[in-house]
């Protein structure tokens, strides 16, 4: 095949999780269902935490940015897959194609910082209680918000204006069922020393201090729970990071198998299996789990549905 350059005419093709139709027909449905699923647990969440006046508080107004940013990050991927399926095709525009590496990477980022924040706003909660509200005022979490939306707007877009020197052939085929930024550099036909150097460097950096972050807010939340002597004040704060702690589990665990086997063995169609955890699967668990878990969200959810019943 001749390698072009990155014209309009450049297209890839999605191999997706398999080629055979019946089993595409099966895909179609699950990933449907699962997209469907997520969107109305992911709306929900935004709905009851914005319009309840009893859920205006950090905790909840992060909670509400977390589910806002799931929902884009699985409309970034699912739609196209599940276009791509009903329509027997598996192309996907070099334009298309860069746009949705730009806002998965963006909202992926944007998941990560969120549960670092999520993490920090436990940590105050419980270990500096008296100066919660202080420290965490509307004005900072708005900051800290604003803060993250910045970093991976020029991140993202750092990442682009690398992938636009790089060429690819027509036709080229993706091991993925989406356009993801590390198959993209290694179906690329020329050097991507820069565009990996780049990579590495930012996976290293908002993926390690992240992690160092949770993992010191939880070792003193454990540390702060440990001296609390009554059982019932234990339990309630254990509840509030429980939920926080499964997400973070699912979230950072499935990421760090995906580099891992990429790193020591690479193997395109078990990652791409592996990957669906963190953005298809957790995506659509997470309004479960805050929720079921969460006395506050669901009796937000049971006013809301009691006021839509009995509006005239």
């Amino acid at each position: 095949m001749e390698a072009e350059n990155h014209t309009a005419i450049v297209h890839f093709l999605l191999i997706g999780l398999s080629e055979d139709p019946n089993i595409q027909s099966v895909l179609f449905g699950l990933f449907l269902s699962m997209f469907l699923i997520t969107m109305l647990g992911n709306f929900l969440i935004v709905l009851v935490t914005s319009c309840d006046s009893h859920l205006h508080s950090p905790m909840y107004f992060f909670l509400c940015n977390l589910s806002f940013v799931d929902i884009c990050l699985t409309s970034t991927t699912i739609p196209k897959m599940l276009a791509n399926i009903y329509m027997h095709t598996m192309k996907i525009s070099y334009t298309e194609c860069l746009t949705q590496v730009y806002f998965f990477n963006n909202f992926l980022g944007m998941d990560n910082f969120l549960l670092t924040i999520m993490a920090y706003d436990r940590f105050v909660a419980i270990c500096h209680p008296l100066n919660y509200t202080v420290i965490m005022n509307p004005r900072i979490c708005g900051l800290l918000v604003l803060l993250s939306w910045i970093i991976m707007f020029w991140v993202s877009l750092i990442h682009m204006l690398l992938i636009k020197q790089l060429n690819f052939s027509t036709s080229t085929e993706i091991p993925h069922f989406f356009c993801e930024l590390t198959e993209l550099l290694r179906v690329a036909r020329s050097d991507t020393h820069i565009n990996n150097i780049f990579l590495y460097l930012v996976t290293a950096l908002l993926g390690m201090f992240p992690v160092i972050g949770i993992a010191f807010s939880y070792f003193h939340i454990v540390s702060a729970l440990m001296k609390m002597s009554s059982i019932k004040n234990k339990y309630k704060a254990f509840s509030t990071c429980g939920s926080h702690l499964c997400v973070v589990s699912m979230f950072y665990g499935t990421g760090f198998v995906v580099h891992l086997s990429s790193a020591v063995a690479h193997s395109s169609k078990r990652n791409t299996i592996t990957s669906i955890m963190y953005t298809v699967v957790t995506p659509m668990l997470n309004p479960f789990i805050y929720s079921l878990r969460n006395k506050d969200v669901k009796g937000a959810l049971v006013r809301l549905l009691r006021r839509v019943k009995f509006c005239p």
